[in-house]
């Protein structure tokens, strides 16, 4: 199976596939602008089916190119990669200015309730050192607003808030603008690290062979079809466009890996712990590297060269665990209760209000079809959990690769298997999966992947 996902990913130099994505893309789009429930998707939807269609065109339009010229730059990684960005644009961040500028202007349905709620976080992070409300203001709040009252993000997501606590209702204000900000700027660090040549530092020195031009073709049509799956994917367009808040958290991760990969330990620790500061989502993902970090400290402790700060675990662990811990402790120091009330009991179910979180994966359909489902559910994940985790220390990643292929698969696993998740957190393991092979094709240090299972084997190329 796996080799035919291969033989189709790079049927016609990985063109077939960026035709077969966009053309399912715009049926997608038109779709949901057509039948959705939620205004904000459907408003997606109409402007997005425009920009996928245009999108497979565009891919015809390449497939025509490569057939007179096999060689052409058109139909290579260089013009599906612009293909990408101008279609992004296109879907996603176009979308995304649209709705901001109609509510702006007074439009009420043109953002989902984390938008409100994250920039009403900001408000209160500017107004009283704290996001979150107490459980008694929650519950004095009228019934239909008591879900708004809570915040389920870490402190840091309040940040995307201030813009509109300090500068009023205009629609680069809208929180989902910085959303964007933020996801196109880690992602085209991402890009830049992982592009540069091993020895030199510099991109572009690998074309100067004909073996070192065919492996960087190889990285950067990984790296295209990586970034495809981050950005245009339809979950992902419509996401960044209606709300917007798991982009530049599954952004900051992909960059952290990418700097695991190129031995930049200290600004993967700072990226990874900048999302954990955001969400939590992000912590498995740093526990991974951080186990990754620490093998490769155990192998550097019989080097005499250097102290123990110059060894990658330490150095990761500083951003890593010192950002969330710093952005915890002002909001523990104000109101430690209103803290655990949004960030644990909330997401637990013991909140006022149960999430409207509610796809029909197998933790859901478990938890309110069988009897005693939620206990039960409740009872597999945490079997799931504890199953990677000693799998995770029985055979650590060794590489950024196998680490983006730990994250995937353990998300995937707890997604599925979560009481209350969304169909939307997909995003996560599909894009660290597709992550894996560009990590691979890029390594700075050329060391063999060291898969910690057959399965997780099977998906690297």
């Amino acid at each position: 199976m796996t080799r035919i996902w291969h033989r189709a990913d790079r049927a016609a130099g990985g063109l077939a596939a960026d035709l077969t994505l966009y053309a399912l893309s715009t049926g997608f789009a038109a779709v949901t602008a057509v039948t959705s429930t939620l205004l904000p998707h459907r408003a997606w939807g109409a402007v997005a089916a425009v920009g996928y269609l245009v999108a497979t065109v565009a891919v015809l339009g390449q497939l025509l190119a490569r057939r007179r010229r096999p060689a052409s730059r058109l139909a290579g990684a260089a013009g599906r990669g612009v293909l990408v960005a101008l279609t992004w644009a296109g879907t996603g961040l176009l979308p995304l200015v649209w709705q901001a500028v109609d509510r702006a202007g007074g439009r009420l349905d043109r953002a989902q309730e984390e938008v409100l709620v994250i920039e009403h976080s900001g408000a209160r992070l500017l107004d009283h050192g704290t996001p979150y409300l107490t459980r008694d203001t929650i519950a004095a709040l009228p019934a239909g607003e008591q879900l708004l009252g809570y915040t389920p993000y870490q402190p840091g997501m309040a940040v995307f808030g201030l813009p509109r606590a300090a500068a009023g209702t205009v629609w680069w204000t809208d929180a989902r603008i910085w959303f964007a900000v933020a996801t196109a700027v880690a992602l085209l660090a991402a890009i830049r690290l992982l592009r540069r040549d091993a020895d030199s530092g510099t991109a572009g020195r690998a074309a100067t062979s004909g073996t070192d031009s065919r492996a960087a073709g190889r990285r950067d049509s990984a790296l295209v079809r990586a970034v495809q799956l981050a950005t245009v994917l339809p979950v992902c367009a419509l996401t960044l466009a209606t709300g917007g808040d798991d982009l530049p958290v599954l952004a900051l991760c992909l960059l952290a890996l990418a700097c695991t990969a190129r031995d930049r330990y200290l600004a993967a620790g700072l990226a990874v712990g900048l999302a954990a500061a955001l969400k939590l989502f992000a912590w498995p993902v740093l526990l991974v590297l951080l186990i990754h970090t620490m093998v490769r400290s155990r192998r550097q402790a019989d080097r005499p060269a250097g102290s123990w700060l110059t060894r990658p675990g330490p150095r990761f662990t500083v951003g890593a665990v010192g950002l969330p811990v710093v952005t915890l402790v002002p909001a523990q120091l104000v109101d430690s209760a209103a803290l655990v009330e949004n960030v644990l009991r909330f997401p637990l179910g013991h909140g006022l209000v149960t999430s409207p979180a509610q796809s029909p994966f197998p933790g859901h359909l478990i938890a309110e079809g069988l009897p005693g489902g939620r206990l039960l559910a409740a009872a597999l994940l945490v079997a799931t959990g504890l199953a990677i985790a000693v799998h995770l220390l029985r055979r650590p990643p060794r590489t950024a690769a196998t680490a983006a292929l730990f994250c995937g698969y353990g998300l995937l696993a707890a997604i599925l298997l979560m009481p209350s998740t969304r169909f939307g957190y997909l995003l996560y393991p599909v894009a660290l999966l597709a992550w894996a092979p560009a990590l691979r094709l890029a390594d700075r240090t050329g060391r063999a992947t060291d898969h910690p299972h057959p399965s997780l084997a099977a998906s690297a190329p």
